[in-house]
């Protein structure tokens, strides 16, 4: 398959089909024929960017998936992977002759495809922290755009076959390949547990980016390939059989280890070639802890002990809690080999746990960890998908598995500059131009998405590329933080948008406060005086903080002129008032305004406020002061609307009847749900002063606005309304 002649004599009846056929059934096998037949004339003698013949190509990463025993849909996929590009009908023609699921392949495979732009950019960058975690963006990115990981499996078979392509390629070409295949497609490889491939492509792309050093390597390996996997085979025989013979029921694997992997950890440790211990291995996984020891028992007594290559780490875990035995031996032909001992469930934590080893593992020797990631749970997820493939009955059921694996909760888009950001699913431009900088996101106008316009609420998918049109002077709308109209999604976004506005409502305050001052400074004769030693006699820190008070009329004239003329202020401040001598008190309303004598208050129907909930009031026109919980939106809104209007309220000494509240409940709808509710609250003494149901698809939604002299009556109350069937949530609006 090495020429374009070559893919076009292409015989279905050469040993080449037999190999990508392997292990399908009879009628799956005929499917697979057909689907090359039908690439056959498409792809003609056309080639790749790298010069490989399109059909060779196909024909080789289908062969790879083939080892890997995936379905036909799969094979199929590999073969017309690159349909779309040559054929003019496209998915419509694929889906009506080989299946709506392979045309849905086909479609991922090319839509990864189009990443090829960004992952070779990524090459050519500088090495450091800035590259390293953009390589993980781009790999969570590849894996964001997928919803079959399958198109996973295709995508990496194809970089594995394009390495084994390019060992007669221009050196220039070649690298530029092996360094992307190292910061992308091998730890994804990795992460997945996809070891057959992981290590073909780490050792092409380590041969490819250094091949004095890879040949001085192997050179010390001094066997070939097939030597050490014989020498592995006839190793692992001979433990298994020890193993037998103790009536220990263990499974055993070995490999001989790739030259990357050799170079990485001579590298890491700092250590010699002869120091290596571990350039064969096996492992052994039994089924429980008690026989860990007894197998470690029989290697050591099968072939002697290393000196000082014994690890206990069943006994003392490793910080990603990973556990298992090490040990180094001298084995047949006096050749160094490594022994991995392990029960099944420590080797499921190894591989597919939280805390996978993949990431311990990266992090390098001697270096912590990473800090625990919940995409860590996504990759540990999609592992245990892989690994299902051997253990479910029947291929159609693993495929179902396979086909919802998308990582939906991040959005992955790029910058002008290509560069990939990611952001939490349902963002729009807004939080993209926050998510760059603060002030291009108060200075955002309008966006522009893979070069069309769009509105600011436009929600963003995987892969677009977003940038943002923006003005010199300005800053966000009101409307941003208006949850209906839906202009901001993540909450990064609406904290800075909030935080500029109460900026603005405390600048203006400010000013308004620094004009008080000064008229009192011109009729006081002082307009020299030193404002932070002024600000200080009242109490402030600086004169900002005694500008704003002024603003907020908590600074009155005639403190000022007490403090210009040198006297002591004889009121008392904010901060020094004592609310339990307020008069409001004593008036009966049973909630203290704070520096405020007999005013009028009433409780705010919008979050229905009762003791003990943080309060705060404000000063309405004509209705006295409105006394709102401190959590409560509207007073929110109210507050950066008009700060000025806000004053502090608490609750009295004195008891102060009933308050209304709202509740509200959800529930699986039935017959006599609503009686059921209403006896609670009749044996827990509660009147109910209104009530609104509502049913929708079998879901009922109900709310109660009931009487209630304290919150411990509200909550026995709610733990009371749980504990009836059917009841799902129980809450307080």
């Amino acid at each position: 398959m090495g020429t374009a002649g070559q893919a076009a004599q292409f015989d279905l009846a050469e040993p080449e089909f037999a190999a990508i056929a392997a292990g399908l059934p009879e009628a799956d096998a005929l499917r697979l024929r057909r689907a090359c037949e039908f690439s056959l004339p498409v792809y003609a003698d056309k080639l790749l960017g790298t010069g490989e013949p399109v059909m060779g190509h196909a024909l080789g990463v289908t062969a790879t998936l083939a080892s890997l025993r995936l379905d036909v849909e799969t094979r199929i996929a590999s073969i017309l992977f690159a349909m779309p590009q040559y054929l003019p009908e496209g998915q419509d023609k694929l889906a009506a002759d080989f299946g709506p699921s392979v045309a849905a392949l086909v479609a991922g495979i090319s839509k990864l495809n189009q990443l090829r732009m960004l992952t070779r950019a990524l090459a050519g960058q500088e090495t450091g922290e800035a590259r390293s975690s953009q390589a993980e963006v781009l790999r969570k990115m590849l894996l964001a755009m997928v919803e079959d990981i399958r198109v996973v499996l295709v995508r990496l078979s194809s970089r594995t076959q394009t390495l084994r392509f390019l060992s007669r390629s221009p050196d220039a070409l070649r690298r530029s390949y092996a360094q992307e295949t190292l910061d992308i497609f091998a730890p994804l490889a990795n992460r997945l547990g996809i070891w057959q491939l992981k290590w073909e492509m780490e050792d092409y792309a380590f041969r490819y980016i250094e091949p004095e050093l890879y040949k001085k390597i192997a050179s010390m390996l001094d066997e070939k390939r097939d030597e050490r996997e014989g020498f592995i085979a006839q190793a692992l025989s001979a433990l298994a059989a020890e193993l037998r013979a103790a009536g220990i029921a263990a499974e055993v694997q070995g490999r001989p280890k790739h030259i990357y992997s050799i170079y990485n950890k001579m590298r890491g440790k700092s250590l010699d070639f002869s120091e290596l211990y571990d350039v064969r291995a096996l492992r052994v996984l039994v089924d429980s802890v008690k026989d860990c020891y007894t197998a470690l028992g029989i290697v050591h007594n099968l072939w002697t002990p290393i000196p000082k290559e014994f690890d206990d780490y069943i006994s003392r875990p490793k910080g990603n809690d990973y556990r298992s035995l090490h040990t180094a031996v001298v084995g047949p032909d006096g050749r160094s080999l490594e022994v991995q001992i392990r029960t099944h469930e420590m080797h499921r934590h190894a591989e597919l746990g939280v805390a996978a080893h993949w990431r311990y593992k990266e992090a390098g020797a001697g270096r912590p960890a990473a800090r625990p990631d919940p995409f860590d749970e996504k990759i540990a997820w999609l592992r245990q998908v892989l690994a299902w493939r051997d253990d479910v009955t029947g291929s159609s059921d693993w495929v179902e598995q396979a086909r919802h694996t998308a990582l939906d909760d991040t959005v992955y888009v790029l910058t002008p500059q290509g560069k990939v950001l990611d952001l939490p699913q349902g963002s729009t431009p807004v939080d993209f131009a926050y998510h760059l900088h603060t002030d291009l996101g108060h200075h955002c106008r309008g966006a522009k998405v893979d070069g069309v316009m769009v509105p600011l609420n436009y929600k963003l998918s995987n892969g677009q590329r977003v940038e943002i049109v923006s003005a010199k002077t300005g800053g966000p709308s009101r409307d941003w933080m208006n949850p209906t109209l839906a202009f901001l999604h993540s909450s990064r976004a609406r904290n800075k948008v909030r935080q500029w506005f109460n900026n603005q409502a405390l600048a203006e305050t400010a000013a308004q406060g620094r004009a008080i001052v000064e008229r009192e400074l011109q009729r006081g004769g002082k307009t020299g005086a030193n404002l932070d030693q002024l600000a200080q006699k009242i109490g402030y820190a600086r004169s900002e903080d005694m500008f704003a008070a002024a603003g907020r009329e908590e600074v009155g004239t005639k403190k000022l002129q007490n403090a210009l003329r040198g006297k002591v202020a004889s009121e008392p401040g904010p901060e020094t008032f004592l609310p339990g001598k307020s008069k409001a008190d004593a008036n009966g309303s049973g909630i203290l305004v704070v520096g405020m004598d007999k005013l009028l208050t009433q409780l705010a129907k919008c979050c229905r406020p009762a003791p003990p909930d943080p309060i705060a009031g404000f000063v309405t026109r004509g209705r006295g002061v409105s006394i709102h919980r401190r959590s409560c939106r509207d007073l929110q809104r109210l507050a950066e609307l008009q700060p000025e209007r806000m004053i502090v309220a608490e609750w009295g000494q004195q008891k102060v009847g009933v308050f209304s509240v709202d509740i509200m409940v959800q529930a699986n709808d039935r017959q006599g749900l609503l009686r059921d509710i209403s006896e609670v609250l009749s044996r827990e003494k509660i009147n109910v002063t209104g009530v609104n149901t509502q049913s929708k698809q079998h879901m009922a939604f109900m709310s109660f606005t009931v009487e209630i002299s304290n919150l411990d009556q509200l909550q026995q109350t709610l733990a009371q309304i749980r504990e009836v069937q059917g009841v799902l949530t129980a809450s307080r609006r």
